[in-house]
């Protein structure tokens, strides 16, 4: 450890966690800021006096992705269930205003094509029409919309879409979840950091002088969202597409028959009763429903909401009689990158800024799938900032355990 450089990691969510973590783990003395009173970002489990345990939105983590594994590896996964066969038996798709127990046979055969089938300069719904026609592609551009969060996935990239599409509708499906919510993954990352000696400094707002005398010591990875860092470093190139979702949490009072998932094919929309895998969610009794709706630019939140409780209607009868908890928000801009026609996660904002400054999250050039582009970005960022010329460690940096 001696003749090492400090590392700076900026953000204290799942990217800055990994990036902590993998530096860390090559040697490197790590030092991670989070302006928040707890580490997390957005995979935090808010709870605070409410006995319901809620993430920002619907989370899951997908077991064929290397997030999935770089965890196990680790032992940081702790118990996460599967979709119960009894809950998937109650999934539903909303198609012309009713629901039904399976998507169109098309829409399925679609899921099943190869990603790289689809071009990367079309949108999705012109190739996907030209294959299933317009119905069904309008179809296929929603039921991707569980992992996309935007009003209208079919102006996407054919290619973007499709490998969301190809990975939402696997079967068996990849959909894993922590017992407990995602503040168990939390709570392991940050215990595996600081059993490595990493310093985590919570309440700690780094602002642009705070980053460049950071700089000045070492290394500096920026794992905040693009917004804040585009603050950050005062650079008004950081900038991607994403979306804007209305979202929603009930606690309702248990009734047989309710639907587990409830996915809009009609409009890009997505209910899940999440303690139908996990009871411990909500009290005895109960239902905890997290659900997100997106919605367009002009559009306000309570549109999305109104469109979310006729959902609501169809899947859970009664449900507004039963509502024990309710909560609202709208994520803007906080929902990961979307990919324009002509574009890939290769045009995004780059990792490497210059100057021994990076980035890391989930809007930047990294693939995978919703959480995944946090954790690649966050490897890559810190393999980076590990080969950087002022920087030694005591031993190099093994990106193969991931």
């Amino acid at each position: 450890m001696a003749d090492t450089t400090p590392l700076t990691v900026i953000g204290g969510g799942l990217a800055g966690l990994v990036t902590a973590i993998t530096s860390a783990e090559s040697g490197a003395p790590v030092t991670l800021h989070e302006s928040h009173r707890d580490p997390g970002g957005r995979a935090r489990t808010a709870t605070g006096d409410s006995p319901y345990k809620t993430n920002e939105g619907p989370h899951a983590l997908y077991s064929r992705g290397p997030l999935w594994t770089w965890l196990q590896q680790r032992d940081l996964v702790g118990p996460a269930s599967a979709v119960p066969l009894s809950a998937a038996a109650r999934t539903r798709f909303h198609r012309d205003g009713s629901l039904h127990r399976m998507p169109p046979l098309p829409v399925m055969r679609l899921g099943r094509r190869d990603p790289q089938q689809a071009p990367v300069e079309e949108d999705f719904f012109s190739w996907a029409a030209a294959l299933v026609g317009e119905r069904h592609a309008r179809f296929a551009a929603n039921a991707a919309g569980v992992a996309l969060f935007h009003h209208d996935p079919g102006i996407l990239s054919a290619r973007f879409v499709q490998e969301r599409l190809h990975r939402v509708l696997a079967m068996p499906p990849e959909a894993k979840y922590p017992v407990g919510g995602w503040s168990s993954v939390v709570d392991g990352l940050v215990g595996r950091a600081r059993s490595l000696g990493v310093r985590i400094e919570t309440s700690s707002r780094v602002t642009p002088s705070g980053l460049a005398e950071a700089a000045g010591r070492g290394p500096v990875v920026v794992a905040t969202s693009l917004a804040a860092a585009r603050t950050l470093l005062g650079d008004d190139s950081l900038t991607w597409e994403s979306g804007r979702t209305a979202l929603l949490d009930l606690g309702l009072r248990a009734r047989r028959g309710d639907a587990f998932i409830v996915s809009d094919l009609d409009a890009p929309g997505w209910v899940e009763r999440f303690t139908a895998q996990d009871r411990t969610l909500a009290p005895a009794g109960e239902h905890l429903v997290q659900a997100q709706f997106p919605i367009g630019e002009g559009e306000s939140k309570a549109v999305g909401i109104a469109r979310g409780e006729r959902l609501l209607d169809l899947g859970m009868p009664g449900w507004r009689d039963r509502v024990t908890y309710r909560s609202e928000a709208l994520a803007a801009g906080r929902t990961g990158a979307l990919d324009l026609p002509g574009t890939t996660w290769r045009d995004r904002p780059a990792i490497d800024r210059g100057n021994g400054i990076y980035l890391a999250g989930d809007q930047v050039a990294a693939p995978g799938l919703l959480a995944e582009v946090s954790f690649n970005s966050a490897l890559e960022a810190a393999s980076l900032a590990m080969r950087a010329p002022r920087i030694r460690t005591a031993r190099p940096l093994d990106l193969n355990r991931a």
